[in-house]
C-alpha cells in the first residue's frame, strides 16, 4: 500500500508539472469566464531590458483594472487579473502564456514585447485567445496570419513613416539650414539606430527605408546599439562618415537618450526621430536642453494632459499607488489597452459570448471606438487590425512637448494604405 501511494504521488506530482509547462490538457477552445468573474492574464516587464517604460506601463495595467472594477467591472462582473513579471525573455513568456491558460483559464491576455508576442500569434490563434499587447508591431496587423491580435494604436511602422514624413515636410523641406543642400537638389540622408536582434526595434525597419526611398532618401548604414547601451560613441563616430541629416532612434528611452547624448557630444549634426517607446517624459528630464528639437512619436496623450478621460488615470494613480510618483505616458497607453479589452468584454458578455471568438468578434465591430486619452478613433474589421492611420507627432520646444503634424497616412497615401497591411 505504502509503495502504491507514493507511486500515485509521484505521477500527481508529474501530471502538475506537465500541466504548468503546457504539456497537459489544453483548454477547450472558447472557454467560458466563470460566473461573476473574468480572469486576465497580463505578460509584462518590470525587471528586464525594456523595463525603463515597462514598470510604468504594468502599474497603468494594475490601476486601470482596478478602476473598473471598483466602477461596475465588466456588466457586474469583476476581473481577475493575474500580472506576473517575464524580464523580456521568450521562454517565460511562453511559460506563463501556458499557465494562464492551462491552470487560471484566462479568456484575455494583455501582453507586452513584440518578439514573444510574434512567437505566440499562432498559439493564441489556435487557442482562440485575444491578445491585446503593447507591441504595436505592424506585423500583427494582418487577421489572416495573426486573427487573435490586438492593440490601441496606431503600429509601428505607420509611426515611422508618419514621423518621417513630418520631418521631411516640416523640417527638410522649409528649415534655413537645409536651404542651401535643397536648392542644389541634394537629396535628405537617413541612418537607422537601433538594436538589431530585438524584433521589437527592427519591426518597422523594411517599411521605413521603402518609404524613406520613396521620399527621396539616401539610407546610410544601420547601427546596432543594444537595448541596454550606456554607450553609444562607436555607432555615433560610424554615423559621422555617412553624416546623415536625421537619425531614426527604435529603441527605449535610456538607450535613446545614450544615442542621443552621444551624438550631441561628438558634434554629430543630425536631427532626431524617435519611435514612441523611446520618446516620453523621462527623455526630457534625462537629456535637458539636449532634448531640445528632438521630434518623436505619442500614442496618446502624456500623463496628465487635459483630455477626455484623463482624470480618471491621474485619481487611480494617486489613490491606487502613490508611492509611485512620477508617471508617464506608459500608465496612458495600458489605460488605452484596458480600455479597449474592457469595452470588448462588455459588447461580448452582453451578446452571451464572454468567449475568445466572441471578444474578438466584439473588437472586429468597432467603427471609430473612442477611448479617449488622446487616442485616434480605433476602428477593427475582420480584414484590418490597423486601428488608426493617424499618428500625433511632437517636437521638443524649450523643454515641452508640442505637436508638431497630426499625419493621416491613408489621406495622404490612399493608394499605398492596402499595400501596408502586415509589416
Amino acid at each position: 500500500m505504502r509503495r502504491e501511494a507514493m507511486i500515485g504521488a509521484a505521477i500527481l506530482m508529474v501530471t502538475m508539472l506537465l500541466l504548468t509547462l503546457g504539456c497537459g490538457p489544453q483548454a477547450t477552445p472558447a472557454a467560458r469566464a466563470p460566473a461573476g468573474e473574468i480572469p486576465i492574464g497580463a505578460i509584462m516587464d518590470t525587471t528586464g531590458p525594456t523595463s525603463d517604460v515597462g514598470k510604468d506601463y504594468a502599474s497603468g495595467i494594475q490601476d486601470a483594472i482596478r478602476w473598473i472594477n471598483d466602477h461596475g467591472g465588466v456588466n457586474g462582473k469583476r476581473i481577475r487579473l493575474i500580472l506576473n513579471d517575464y524580464g523580456y525573455r521568450i521562454p517565460e513568456a511562453i511559460t506563463l502564456y501556458k499557465r494562464y491558460r492551462d491552470i487560471d483559464k484566462v479568456i484575455a491576455v494583455l501582453g507586452w514585447g513584440t518578439g514573444d508576442t510574434s512567437a505566440l500569434a499562432p498559439t493564441v490563434a489556435k487557442d482562440q485567445i485575444p491578445f491585446i499587447s503593447a507591441s504595436y508591431s505592424g506585423e500583427l496587423t494582418d487577421p489572416s496570419k495573426t486573427p487573435y491580435n490586438f492593440f490601441a494604436a496606431s503600429d509601428y511602422t505607420t509611426n515611422a513613416r508618419a514621423a518621417l514624413l513630418a520631418w521631411y515636410e516640416e523640417i527638410w523641406l522649409k528649415d534655413e539650414r537645409f536651404k542651401a543642400e535643397r536648392e542644389a537638389g541634394k537629396k535628405p540622408r537617413i541612418m537607422m539606430f537601433y538594436s538589431f536582434p530585438t524584433p521589437y526595434s527592427s519591426a518597422p525597419i523594411k517599411g521605413l527605408k521603402e518609404f524613406a526611398q520613396m521620399l527621396g532618401f539616401e539610407i546610410g548604414p544601420d547601427q546596432d546599439v543594444p537595448l541596454t547601451a550606456l554607450d553609444a560613441k562607436s555607432q555615433v563616430l560610424a554615423a559621422k562618415e555617412f553624416n546623415p541629416h536625421v537619425i531614426w532612434h527604435g529603441n527605449t528611452t535610456q538607450s535613446v537618450v545614450t544615442a542621443i547624448r552621444d551624438a550631441k557630444a561628438l558634434g554629430l549634426q543630425a536631427d532626431h526621430l524617435v519611435n514612441n517607446w523611446g520618446y516620453d517624459e523621462n527623455l526630457i528630464k534625462l537629456l535637458g536642453p539636449q532634448a531640445e528639437g528632438v521630434i518623436g512619436i505619442a500614442v496618446s496623450a502624456f500623463y496628465g494632459e487635459n483630455v477626455p478621460g484623463m482624470d480618471a488615470v491621474v485619481e487611480a494613480a494617486q489613490k491606487y499607488n502613490p508611492a509611485l510618483k512620477e508617471r508617464l505616458i506608459r500608465t496612458v497607453q495600458a489605460w488605452a489597452n484596458v480600455k479597449l479589452l474592457v469595452e470588448a468584454l462588455k459588447k461580448a458578455d452582453a451578446a452571451g459570448q464572454l468567449n475568445g471568438p466572441g471578444i474578438k468578434a466584439a473588437i472586429e465591430s468597432f467603427q471609430n471606438l473612442d477611448v479617449g486619452l488622446g487616442v485616434p478613433p480605433l476602428t477593427y474589421t475582420p480584414d484590418d487590425h490597423r486601428p488608426t492611420s493617424m499618428v500625433r507627432i511632437y517636437i521638443v520646444r524649450n523643454g515641452k512637448f508640442e505637436l508638431l503634424k497630426l499625419v493621416d497616412l491613408k489621406e495622404k497615401f490612399a493608394d499605398q494604405w492596402p499595400k501596408w497591411k502586415g509589416y
